[in-house]
């Protein structure tokens, strides 16, 4: 029976629930789940995230081997590949949800608002790379609190800003993904992590999940 993306998003957020409340059941990390995995996989899910050392996925869903499909770099920032990736997720393995997961005190964007500033020292190019799609996000707050500057702008507000971009991005450039979300087989769910407290909070959804 194919599961729809708000069983699977209810299904995520109640292992959330579990770490933040410390009381994970670590599923699917025995002997038997590596062996039956090895004939081939059937994630219920795919996960596009920071490459963040905090952001470790199936710890902060409780989810385990074959559970996640999981793409992540910097900032989590689209590319060619990353869209790819997720298309191969959605039409090849059949993941009915993409989670897209930002969070608190994100080194990229951190980097993206420093790199608005006048005197901002120049970055290695594949890291300026990296980062750029980041900078409308920041010159957006920025225009949006007249007065604010790369030293006082709010990060996570800039955060918040750029997962939107990254999700509205996903859907416009791909047709895999925004086909299926059109007929129903397919949600995203954008939500931030807070560090601190383990929460993943989510802040945009497109298609049929109800948070």
């Amino acid at each position: 029976m194919t599961s729809t993306p708000q069983q699977i998003w209810d299904e995520m957020r109640s292992g959330n629930e579990r770490f933040v409340a410390g009381s994970p059941q670590h599923p699917h990390q025995d002997v038997d789940r590596r062996h039956e995995l090895a004939a081939g996989q059937t994630p219920h899910a795919a996960l596009f995230g920071c490459a963040d050392s905090r952001l470790a996925a199936e710890i902060i869903f409780d989810q385990g081997l074959g559970d996640l499909f999981v793409v992540r770099n910097a900032g989590q920032v689209n590319s060619d590949s990353v869209i790819g990736s997720l298309e191969y997720a959605v039409a090849v393995l059949g993941v009915p949800l993409i989670v897209v997961l930002g969070h608190d005190a994100c080194g990229a964007v951190g980097a993206a608002i420093e790199s608005t500033s006048i005197d901002a020292p120049a970055l290695p190019p594949h890291i300026w790379h990296q980062i750029a799609p980041i900078v409308p996000a920041v010159r957006r707050v920025l225009r949006a609190t007249p007065g604010t500057t790369a030293e006082t702008v709010d990060a996570e507000q800039v955060g918040r800003e750029h997962l939107r971009d990254t999700v509205a991005e996903l859907v416009h450039s791909s047709e895999v993904i925004s086909q299926a979300i059109a007929e129903g087989r397919l949600a995203i769910v954008g939500a931030n992590y807070r560090l601190a407290e383990g929460t993943a909070v989510p802040d945009v959804v497109v298609g049929a999940v109800t948070l």
